[in-house]
């Protein structure tokens, strides 16, 4: 008799599990400082490691508005966890909901959390702030990622809402992380996250966009970026 399929939290519980059996587990130093490992948040994988560089969507909390729910509720129900992702930020690119990173002095205040540690606490390789959404990419040091993006995502809140006279939740709680293999994988997210905005069609070079990584880049494409944000 055949075994019913496995729901999606039997999955994600059964692949982190399995991730963990052949992983190098983390030392107690690290475990003490906040690092979690393979672990699960909700219904994504997350693996949260010293040491690793991270690709990172953050998304504003109505980038998926209810109103639109039929544009993209068949997009979540995608089993494979990079198609399905990969489904969502191309909807995140039409710009629904409020997009509140319209805004310039909200981009500014985005961006600014991110740098704001750099070359102290991490490294960021690349960012990009879009109108309902966020893309990064950063090498984790000693402060988990979780704890950036709390740090991050607390920060911009506050200047976000206090900018637009709001209060309640700026953010989506969830966020998507892809820890980079290599150099080659990283150099594609990087040219993923600074030319979105072309993509988006919001500018025709990458380096025109005001609050991306692009425009701080020298000939060479080494990112010039002094250790605290201008």
């Amino acid at each position: 008799m055949s075994q019913p399929p496995l729901t999606k939290r039997q999955y994600l519980r059964e692949l982190v599990y399995a991730k963990n059996q052949w992983d190098e587990p983390l030392s107690a130093t690290d475990k003490s400082n906040g690092f979690l490992g393979w672990h699960q948040r909700g219904y994504l994988p997350h693996c949260d490691k010293p040491g690793f560089v991270q690709f990172v969507t953050l998304r504003l909390a109505d980038s998926l508005p209810a109103s639109r729910r039929s544009e993209w509720e068949h997009l979540v129900k995608i089993a494979d966890v990079r198609e399905r992702r990969k489904g969502l930020e191309s909807y995140l690119d039409r710009g629904r909901g409020e997009c509140w990173l319209r805004d310039a002095r909200i981009a500014a205040g985005v961006e600014a959390a991110l740098r704001f540690h750099h070359g102290r606490r991490y490294e960021l390789l690349a960012w990009g702030v879009m109108p309902n959404h966020v893309h990064i990419l950063v090498h984790v040091w000693d402060w988990p990622l979780a704890k950036l993006l709390q740090n991050w995502k607390s920060i911009a809140a506050i200047h976000a809402n206090r900018i637009l006279g709001r209060s309640g939740a700026f953010w989506q709680r969830e966020y998507w992380d892809t820890f980079m293999r290599d150099a080659e994988q990283e150099k594609k997210a990087i040219r993923y996250i600074e030319s979105n905005p072309v993509k988006a069609k919001l500018c025709r070079a990458a380096a025109d966009w005001p609050f991306s990584s692009a425009r701080l880049r020298d000939n060479y494409q080494r990112l010039v970026l002094p250790t605290t944000p201008s």
